[in-house]
């Protein structure tokens, strides 16, 4: 059910004498445990499911969901020793700014398109404008394909993350560097999840 408003931006209800369709651009954000016991890939949690198992729990959301989701990544258990550390982080003002100048680029490169506004909006035609690769980082991405087994539909969203990570870094260009992050973005697509 959400897979056509995540990819067309918009809802259809279909009724007997009508048919109505309303905009829904929207962000979505999820998670789920990455097996039955929640321990998958944790060296110190003990396995309490088969291997069996824990694909057939994976399996519930579906290959073409997965899709159409431009980032997921798996989020390994902190240990006490780093949650506990006095180090400090990257301030929040900074991010946000940093953010709003990669924004403010987007809105630039996009102001002569009506319903574009963002990198996560653009479509085939705007990422083979917007996205060109050098040779190296089209090495890489064509290897990444090959190796994950991406669809198509996933390869345009890696282009469109590493637009945007380029974006983030303040970079005209898509680098190798911007390709290889983002791939790292899709770990749902590797082997030992659903592969």
């Amino acid at each position: 059910m959400m897979r056509q408003p995540l990819e067309d931006r918009d809802v259809t209800i279909s009724r007997a004498r009508f048919t109505v369709t309303y905009p829904s651009s929207f962000m979505l954000v999820a998670s789920m445990n990455p097996s039955p016991g929640g321990y998958f890939n944790d060296p110190e949690a003990p396995v309490s499911s088969s291997p069996a198992e824990m694909q057939r729990y994976l399996s519930k959301i579906s290959g073409p969901l997965l899709d159409r989701i431009d980032i997921h990544i798996e989020v390994t258990p902190v240990p006490f020793e780093k949650l506990s550390e006095e180090r400090k982080g990257e301030p929040s003002l900074v991010i946000r700014e940093r953010v709003t100048k990669a924004r403010d680029l987007q809105s630039l490169r996009f102001q002569d398109h009506d319903s574009i506004h963002y990198n996560a909006q653009m479509g085939v035609k705007q990422i083979r404008k917007f996205c060109p690769l050098d040779a190296p980082s089209l090495a890489l991405l064509k290897s990444a394909l090959e190796r994950l087994n991406l669809s198509a539909r996933a390869y345009d969203r890696v282009l469109k993350v590493s637009r945007t990570i380029a974006d983030l870094a303040a970079s005209e260009v898509i680098t190798s560097e911007h390709i290889s992050e983002a791939i790292q973005y899709r770990s749902l697509d590797r082997d030992g999840w659903l592969g």
